[in-house]
């Protein structure tokens, strides 16, 4: 996905199609204040999914044709969900032909992944308009101001290298946080929390101190249980914090501890025992602790935290804005200036050679957005898959396919019912969400042979997704003689582990296929 607001050139296909700045097309008042209004209409669109498409931006495209009607358009509803462009294309139809295509970034084309670029061309679109930074007319700044705004997080990161950070809490008019007996929760009204409910969702994850935690117990869910899940931080120094929380049930949404390298050794053991990952630092600071999340491809983070740890965030400079119950405002520093171009990020993890068993240099992958993304099983990368009866059955990734095979088979109605569920997720996250909360909460529903098949399922699934996208397939091949580790922290089975004590699997299963497909008969196997 493309990340800046500059104009891309897509010449290298073979297609009438241009792709340029408004101010180069139509030079009538009416027909740019028109322009400008469909370059609105695609920010607004975008902005419905805030929240879910991080790290990706969120993105929007409006189709309209020459006589000025909205014939399709279409959001980025996910990372790993159908791109924009292919959405408004399909809502458009034969009325794509001539019509102008207007997008709030230009059109994506993530790690070399045509789809996105060729469903304008095919569909015969005469025009793409992207706000470009050629534009200075008045007609157009409210347009790009849009533009920017709804996507704010992710230029904000790329410019200051840490996540978009909101400080949200609430003040009475006297200047207090809390009550007088240290309980803050309920010095808000219905109104603001509903709003709180709102900037949850929006965001990659909550940040909470261990006062608020002793305290209040909070629960920081998002929407009253629905929607966009974020990630729960929590920071302490000393890992002062009870054994029994509403943060350590990690049913539905992950918790982090963030702490100082050392701390309560036997409370770190128990927490990991719940799944709730620790991350440990030299020093426990804000500005660190941002650091690593941003590395990590977190675009916001919403601190909902005491006055102790806002106080030491603002010192750190890592808190961007306040919310909209702190009427105060011109004591923070400003969000960093929004140029017209914005380099992507690139977050390629780098290992000395010599901690492989291998002659080999490793790649690593994890993430979507990485530079071998596409590795991934959430990347956007539907499959057929046949079943036991013959019958084939279109999966929208491979996780949405790895998790509902956990339930296949299994004669209970919730778990028919399960299957359905992931089946038709809107986003790998959230059928990855649906299959392991029902591992977790009803076992039983689990299919007795699981363990001894879920390779084979993963292998299954992995050698049809790199079989029929030829550019994945490519690159794949492309990594010959390297060692593909996926990077993931805390899965020690599919994945390597923070330390590399993970048996990654997931890895092991993509270097077998890149064997099978180059024909190395010889190759030794990796599992």
């Amino acid at each position: 996905m493309g990340f800046s607001l500059m104009v891309q050139s897509v010449g290298a296909l073979a297609s009438p199609m241009v792709c340029k700045a408004s101010t180069n097309s139509r030079s009538i008042n009416g027909t740019h204040a028109q322009e400008a209004a469909y370059i609105r209409r695609a920010a607004e669109i975008a902005d419905k999914s805030a929240g879910f498409t991080s790290p990706h931006p969120n993105f929007g495209c409006v189709i309209a044709t020459a006589s000025g009607n909205i014939a399709g358009e279409g959001y980025l509803y996910a990372q790993g969900t159908k791109p924009a462009e292919v959405q408004a294309v399909e809502a458009a139809g034969d009325l794509c032909r001539g019509a102008t295509a207007y997008l709030n970034l230009e059109p994506g084309d993530c790690h070399d992944d045509p789809t996105a670029v060729s469903a304008l061309v095919q569909a015969k679109i005469g025009r793409v308009d992207v706000l470009g930074e050629d534009l200075r007319s008045k007609i157009f700044e409210e347009a790009q101001k849009a533009c920017q705004l709804v996507n704010a997080p992710l230029i904000c990161r790329a410019c200051s290298r840490i996540p978009f950070s909101v400080l949200k809490y609430a003040m009475t008019l006297d200047g207090k946080i809390a009550t007088n007996s240290g309980h803050a929760a309920w010095i808000s009204s219905k109104e603001s929390r509903n709003l709180v409910f709102q900037l949850r969702g929006r965001s990659d994850a909550v940040v909470v101190g261990g006062n608020t935690m002793r305290k209040d117990n909070p629960r920081l869910t998002a929407r009253h249980g629905c929607g966009h899940m974020p990630l729960r931080i929590v920071m302490s120094q000393t890992l002062n914090l009870p054994e029994e929380a509403n943060l350590w049930d990690i049913s539905e949404v992950s918790t982090l501890v963030v702490t100082q390298r050392g701390a309560r050794r036997r409370f770190q053991k128990l927490l990991a025992s719940k799944g709730v990952e620790v991350v440990e630092f030299d020093v426990l600071n804000p500005r660190d602790v941002m650091e690593y999340f941003h590395n990590r491809g977190y675009l916001s983070i919403l601190w909902e935290c005491g006055g102790t740890l806002a106080a030491s965030a603002i010192s750190s400079g890592v808190v961007h804005k306040v919310g909209p119950d702190m009427l105060v405002s011109g004591f923070l520093q400003p969000l960093p200036d929004i140029t017209p171009v914005i380099p992507s990020v690139d977050e390629i993890f780098a290992i000395d050679p010599t901690f492989s068993p291998y002659e080999s240099s490793i790649l690593f992958f994890y993430k979507t957005w990485d530079l071998y993304g596409a590795f991934s099983n959430f990347s956007p990368h539907p499959i057929q898959v046949s079943d036991e009866n013959g019958d084939y059955a279109t999966w929208l990734s491979v996780e949405h396919y790895y998790q509902a095979q956990k339930f296949v088979g299994v004669n209970d109605p919730m778990a028919r019912d399960c299957v359905e569920s992931i089946k038709s997720a809107k986003s790998p996250e959230e059928a990855a969400r649906i299959g392991r909360s029902m591992q977790r909460q009803q076992p039983d529903l689990v299919r007795s042979d699981w363990e001894n098949i879920k390779i084979d399922v993963m292998y299954r699934a992995l050698k049809c997704k790199f079989s029929i996208y030829p550019h994945l397939n490519s690159m794949l091949l492309s990594t010959a003689g390297s060692v593909l580790v996926e990077a993931s922290p805390h899965d020690l089975f599919w994945g390597g582990g923070r330390d590399g004590e993970g048996l990654n699997y997931l890895g092991r299963l993509l270097m077998q296929l890149r064997s099978e497909f180059l024909g190395e008969s010889s190759a030794p196997s990796f599992l």
